[in-house]
Parts: structure tokens; C-alpha cells; sequence
């Protein structure tokens, strides 16, 4: 891939598209949308180079070592191609009070809070009030810095399913991030060539160089200027002064949910924050299920669970986001969007979730995470390391077991590869989604109470749980009593602790 601009200049064992500007002129092995995309970036945001992102392992490599020379990663020689990040403690998550919607109207974002009061539901910021804040954090942003274009996909290349975007950023760990959580580079750029829409992606951590003031763990954001801003009649995306997570791998929260849910309304599709699985039963009838949880209640666990139920196999299609639509014959179908997994870290251990522990012990990205003198990483919910290894904490301070203060940040994650899961879906990628059969919605209660429904998907259907502790109560509507039945029967292997005269009352009630 070459990027040609005026005054090129080749960064020294570069990979890859890495041009100096010094007047820009066109780009043209860019697709014309692209190319007027990246010179209204880079005109706006003075970066001293353009490196178009083409995918390769080589190139990917560079951008690790390049990251490594920079202190901003560390590699973990316990693991294969693995590497830890410490950020600033400043930006160590999703900033919702910072993250806004701009729409010329305030109830096409949330509802219209009474006088005095704060909307639950989500920030609305007016045109105005956000071009006045993008003039005051985005020119010369990039100066002194590498601007780079990743061209990427959510969902597979060439699925009906698919949409795909173009990030322009300052940070070579996004690029490192984005790598392993979309389809990227070369691929896609050639699909954009066809002519198909894009949603424009614009992201700084907004330090330019030279530095006013020094970095925190060679991390650099502007933790005083954060705000992501959401423009879904425009389809764009621009953040600011954060290089972390979802602030800054845009084709999560920001594309997947937020300007996808605003997609699929007009084009009549589902833009979902659920995991899919598969479910096989002993008798091998297959079937997909979506749910949808709040966050920490178990999602990636229940995407890879490990069945206790002999005979049954679940296999993860995707841990956190579900696009779905109908297809010509009237089945719901859907696919991940994603191309990794994005966790938490801590409560994730051999007890929880083997499959997940198996999954990131290879070329993964682990982020304010503690660290074994060995070279491997630690987090509350793993056992105590032996005694002969010692721990670093995220802030890179010597840890013990007993300290008042956590060895990993609570937030802290990993990034994988979803391909790398022992137990990936051999149509996870299925051009055509997955053929979704339920749909489970689940929540917390208080007191310890938890609600689960399942809505099937054929026919209209409710299933309603609710249980504390091992009290269990079935409440279905509008389901026949074959279908009742083999639910009861199912939900009876699950339920053991409950008595027979238990199980008797809730299957005359189903009934």
C-alpha cells in the first residue's frame, strides 16, 4: 500500500504506507471518499505523517516494537507475543459523563428531562456547543505525531451484515488494539474501493509534540479535555484526550452500539449489546441463542460457559455485541461484529472461565493488569503466584497479597483474538449471521434477586425467571405446553436443589 503526498518521506524499518506532509496534495491510492476523509483530518489535526494501516503481521509487529521503544507497552516473555500496558491513572475507562450525541434536536437523542433534572439516559450536545468544542481541543493535535488510517470492518468482509468505518488516530496502541478487535487493513480498503458507505472516525489522544508537560507511564491523554462525540445523522466519531478502551477503539461502543443503532433504525435492523452462542444438545440439535446482561453480570462467562450437563456443548459465536436481522425466508440472524474479545480481567481465572483464561494466553494485549516477575500477568480472582514470584501493580509498584490496595485495576482488560477461543463457533464468521432461536434478557434485582427472560424467537414468547439463591420461579406466557414441557425438563436438570413436590408445582403451573 503506498499513501503518496507531497515531501514523502519513509520512516527508517517502517511497514507499510509512512509519508511526511508538508503540503498536501491528494492521495490517490485512496478511494476518493477515503482520500477527502484523511486530508480534512490531516489538514485539521497538522500530524507530521500519514501511514495508511495495511494489516500485515509484519507491520503490526513493527507498530508493537515501535510501541515497546516508546515505553508504552512492555513485552511478557511468560507468553507468546503478549504484552502489558500501564496507562495513566487518569484514563482508565469508558468516560460516559464525557460522552455526548449531537443532534439538531435534543429529543432525537434522550427524552426531555423536567427542569433541574439529569438525563439518565445519555448526554445531548447541540451543534453548536460541539463545534465550539471541537475548535478548542482538534487543531494541531497530531503535531509532531504519526497519523494513522485504519480502514476496518465490523463483521466479516463481504457479509450483507457488514459495515465498515475508517479511524484516523495518533495512537499506535489503537492501531495495536484495533488490529485484534476488527478485520483491518488492505481488505478493507479495497472493499471501501467499491464505493461503500463508511462511518468516519477521528481520534487524538491530544497531546501533541513537543510536550508542555510530562507523560504519566509514557502514556499520553488529556484527561482534562476528554469527550466523545457521536454525530449518527452525519455517521462520524470524533474523540478526544483519551487512548484507552472503548474512548479509543472506535468500532466498539461508539460504532457497534451507538452509530449502528442509529443505522440499523433506518435501514430496519438490530444493533444489540448481547452475546450469541450456540447450544448442542445430546441428541446434536443445535440451537442460537442471544442475551443481553448489564455489565459484570457474566456475559463472557456465560459465552463460553462449560456445561455441566453431560452430553451438552455450547460454543461462543460472540461475547458483547449482536447485529441481527431478518433474511428473505423471515429468520432472525445474527452475527458479532467484533473480531476479538475485549474483558475484564479480574474474576476471570480457570474457575470462572477456563475458556477465556486459554484464549488470551497468546497474542494478547493485556492493559493495568499486576505483573509476575516471571513475566506474566496477575489479577484478583487468579490463585496466589508461588512464593518465589513476586507482583508489580498497575502502577508499577511493588504488590502483596494483603495490600489495601488492588494489584490490577478493576477495569483493567485484556484484548484477544476471537479465532484464538478453544471453543469459537465454526459459523462465527458465517457470512449470512447465525440463526437466532432465543433471545434471554437478564438483569439484577435487589436483595440478591436476578430476572431472566427468554423470548423465542418462533413462536412469540416470554419466559420469565426470577430466583434468589436456589428458589427458582417459572412464569411463562403465551408458549405451548409441548414447549412448556421441554423447558420444564430442561430447567429441572439445572434446578436439582429444588424438591420433586417444587418441581411438581411449578409444572401444574406452567400448564
Amino acid at each position: 500500500m503506498s499513501c503518496l503526498l507531497l515531501g514523502v518521506i519513509r520512516r527508517k524499518g517502517g511497514v507499510g504506507a509512512s509519508v511526511g506532509v508538508r503540503s498536501l496534495a491528494s492521495i490517490p491510492s485512496l478511494p476518493p471518499a477515503v482520500a477527502d476523509f484523511v486530508k480534512g483530518a490531516v489538514e485539521e489535526c497538522k500530524p507530521t505523517n500519514v501511514h495508511v494501516v495495511t494489516g500485515t503481521p509484519e507491520e503490526t509487529a513493527n507498530i508493537l516494537a515501535g510501541l515497546e521503544r516508546d515505553g508504552m507497552v512492555k513485552k511478557l516473555p511468560k507468553y507468546e507475543n503478549c504484552w502489558l500496558a500501564r496507562t495513566d491513572p487518569k484514563d482508565v475507562a469508558r468516560v460516559e459523563s464525557k460522552t455526548v450525541i449531537v443532534t439538531k434536536k435534543q429529543r432525537d437523542t434522550i427524552p426531555i428531562p423536567a427542569a433541574g433534572v439529569k438525563s439518565q439516559l445519555g448526554n445531548w450536545m447541540s451543534e453548536s456547543d460541539w463545534q465550539k468544542a471541537r475548535e478548542e481541543r482538534f487543531p494541531g493535535s497530531m503535531a509532531g505525531r504519526t497519523m494513522y488510517v485504519i480502514p476496518f470492518s465490523m463483521g466479516p468482509v463481504g457479509s450483507a451484515l457488514t459495515k465498515y468505518g475508517v479511524q484516523v488516530t495518533d495512537s499506535p496502541y489503537v492501531v495495536a488494539s484495533m488490529g485484534i478487535m476488527t478485520r483491518m487493513g488492505t481488505p478493507v480498503l479495497n472493499k471501501l474501493a467499491e464505493g461503500v458507505e463508511f462511518v468516519r472516525c477521528q481520534h487524538s489522544v491530544g497531546r501533541p509534540l513537543p510536550l508542555k508537560a510530562p507523560l504519566v507511564n509514557s502514556w499520553p491523554c488529556n484527561p482534562e479535555k476528554v469527550l466523545i462525540s457521536h454525530l449518527p445523522d452525519t455517521r462520524q466519531i470524533l474523540s478526544f484526550g483519551s487512548g484507552y478502551g472503548g474512548n479509543s477503539l472506535l468500532g466498539k461502543k461508539c460504532f457497534a452500539l451507538r452509530i449502528a443503532s442509529r443505522i440499523a433504525k433506518d435501514e430496519g435492523w438490530l444493533a444489540e449489546h448481547m452475546l450469541i452462542l450456540g447450544i448442542t444438545s445430546p441428541k446434536g440439535v443445535k440451537r442460537y441463542i442471544a442475551a443481553a446482561f448489564p455489565s459484570a453480570c457474566g456475559k463472557t462467562n456465560l459465552a463460553m460457559m462449560k456445561p455441566a450437563l453431560p452430553g451438552w456443548k455450547v460454543e461462543c459465536v460472540g461475547d458483547d455485541i449482536a447485529w441481527m436481522k431478518f433474511d428473505s425466508q423471515g429468520k432472525l440472524r445474527a452475527i458479532n461484529p467484533e473480531n476479538g474479545f475485549f474483558g475484564v480481567a479480574p474474576g476471570t481465572s480457570n474457575k470462572t472461565n477456563p475458556y477465556a483464561m486459554a484464549t488470551v494466553a497468546k497474542n494478547t494485549v493485556f492493559t493495568n493488569v499486576g505483573e509476575t516477575s516471571n513475566g506474566g500477568v496477575w489479577w484478583e480472582g487468579l490463585d496466589p503466584p508461588p512464593a518465589d514470584i513476586t507482583l508489580t501493580d498497575w502502577h508499577g509498584k511493588t504488590w502483596k497479597q494483603g495490600s489495601s490496595t488492588p494489584c490490577a485495576h478493576p477495569n483493567s482488560r485484556f484484548c484477544a483474538p476471537a479465532a484464538q477461543c478453544p471453543i469459537i463457533d465454526p459459523q462465527w464468521e458465517s457470512e449470512e449471521g447465525v440463526p437466532i432461536d432465543a433471545i434471554i434478557f437478564g438483569g439484577r434485582r435487589p436483595e440478591g434477586w436476578y430476572a431472566t427472560e427468554i423470548i423465542c424467537a418462533t413462536p412469540k414468547t416470554i419466559i420469565s425467571v426470577h430466583y434468589k439463591g436456589e428458589h427458582h420461579s417459572l412464569i411463562p406466557a403465551g408458549l405451548t405446553a409441548a414447549g412448556v414441557s421441554l423447558l420444564f425438563s430442561t430447567w429441572r436438570q439445572q434446578s436439582p436443589h429444588c424438591s420433586d413436590t417444587q418441581h411438581k408445582t411449578i409444572h401444574n403451573t406452567t400448564h
